[in-house]
């Protein structure tokens, strides 16, 4: 019995690496990130923006700046999310060549692939004021 369970563990993992691998594929096929939406067991690219450009229109409310959320890279491929999306500025101590925010998910739909994940979405100062 021992003996079945470690060849469970061992068929288990590449099939979850394989899994990932062809959603990437399907994901690596949207043509653009209004494409790239949530489906199945994976969690959209186009939702992960949508949540950074909700939390920087915030920001540029509350502080008058004119930041804009970019695109996330799209060869990141995340289980899809059982709970509301978080959103918070990502410290400078991270290294990070730029301003980012990190979009993340404190529990997903299924666990046993993923528990939980962090996006990080690349930050633009936006056009300039003309004076």
């Amino acid at each position: 019995m021992l003996r079945l369970l470690r060849l469970n563990k061992r068929v288990y993992a590449p099939l979850v690496s394989s899994f990932f691998l062809v959603a990437g594929i399907s994901s690596a096929l949207a043509s653009t990130l209004d494409e790239d939406r949530t489906r199945g067991d994976i969690h959209g690219l186009f939702e992960i923006r949508d949540a950074a450009v909700k939390f920087i229109a915030a920001e540029n409310l509350k502080n008058g700046t004119r930041w804009q959320a970019m695109k996330p890279n799209r060869k990141i491929l995340v289980a899809r999310c059982a709970v509301s999306l978080h959103v918070k500025w990502v410290p400078k101590s991270h290294g990070l060549s730029g301003q980012n925010v990190a979009v993340s998910c404190d529990q997903t739909v299924n666990p046993t692939t993923q528990k939980k994940w962090e996006v990080f979405v690349p930050i633009d100062k936006g056009p300039m004021a003309h004076k």
